[in-house]
C-alpha cells in the first residue's frame, strides 16, 4: 500500500511540473507573440491586439495614413514546406473600384493556410515584366486589373520574401515571409518555434507605402476609365 502511494504522490508530483512548465512556456510564448510587434507599434495609429485563438499569433489592428491596415502573422506547417513559416500578412482595407480579383502567388505549391488562391479558377498569361516564379489568377480575365497598373508596384517580389500579392474590391494585402522554424528544435520536438524574433520596420514601411502607392494608382486608373 505504501508503495502504491509513493506512486501516486510521485504521478501528481510530475503532473504538477508538467503543467508549470505547460504554463511557463505559454506565458514565454505570449511574451514573444506581442514582442514580434515592438518595432513597428510606433508606425500604426490606434494599435489593438485581437486574439487569434491558441498558439495562434494575435492580429494587429490599426490606421495608417488614415486607412485602416491588419498586420497578421501566420504560422504555416503544412507538409509541403521543408520548414514551418511565420507568414506575415499586411492588408489596407479600403473600398476599391474592381470587380475582378487579381491574386499573384511566387512559386505556388498546394494549399496554403493564409490565401484563397488555389481556388480561383483562372490562371492568366505571364505578364511581360512580372517575377519568372510569379503565377496569376482571378476570378474573371475580362474585369481584372490591367498589369501595367501594377507593374511598378512589385519589385520586393523579386526577392525571395515576398510571397502573394492580393488586390481586391476590399482592398489589398501582401504576404511576407517572416522567418522559418528552428531546424533542430522542429526535427526533433515538431513544434514550430521562431524564437525572439521582431518584424523589420523598414520591410514594414515598405510594404505598406507600397500598398498605398498602388491603392492611388487603381483609383487614378479608374478615373482615367471613366472620363
Amino acid at each position: 500500500m505504501i508503495w502504491g502511494l509513493l506512486g501516486v504522490l510521485v504521478a501528481i508530483g510530475l503532473g504538477a511540473r508538467l503543467i508549470r512548465v505547460y504554463y511557463l512556456n505559454r506565458q514565454r510564448r505570449t511574451a514573444d507573440e506581442k514582442k514580434l510587434f515592438d518595432s513597428i507599434l510606433t508606425l500604426i495609429e490606434n494599435p489593438e491586439f485581437e486574439a487569434q485563438g491558441p498558439n495562434q499569433y494575435p492580429r494587429l489592428k490599426g490606421t495608417y495614413q488614415h486607412l485602416p491596415i491588419q498586420i497578421h502573422p501566420v504560422v504555416d506547417t503544412l507538409a509541403t514546406r521543408r520548414l514551418p513559416a511565420l507568414w506575415l500578412l499586411v492588408t489596407v482595407q479600403d473600398r476599391l473600384p474592381l470587380k475582378a480579383r487579381f491574386d499573384m502567388m511566387m512559386r505556388p505549391a498546394g494549399l496554403s493556410t493564409f490565401s484563397n488562391f488555389d481556388h480561383l479558377p483562372e490562371t492568366l498569361k505571364h505578364p511581360e515584366g512580372f517575377p519568372e516564379h510569379a503565377v496569376i489568377r482571378t476570378d474573371d480575365p475580362e474585369e481584372v486589373l490591367p498589369a501595367e497598373i501594377i507593374r511598378p508596384h512589385i519589385g520586393a517580389f523579386f526577392g525571395n520574401r515576398a510571397k502573394e500579392l492580393l488586390i481586391t474590391e476590399n482592398g489589398l494585402r501582401i504576404v511576407w515571409l517572416v522567418a522559418e522554424a528552428d531546424r533542430a528544435r522542429y526535427g526533433v520536438f515538431r513544434q514550430a518555434e521562431f524564437g525572439e524574433i521582431e518584424i523589420d520596420p523598414k520591410i514594414a514601411l515598405g510594404i505598406l507605402d507600397t500598398l498605398l502607392a498602388l491603392r492611388l494608382d487603381i483609383l487614378a486608373w479608374n478615373e482615367r476609365k471613366n472620363d
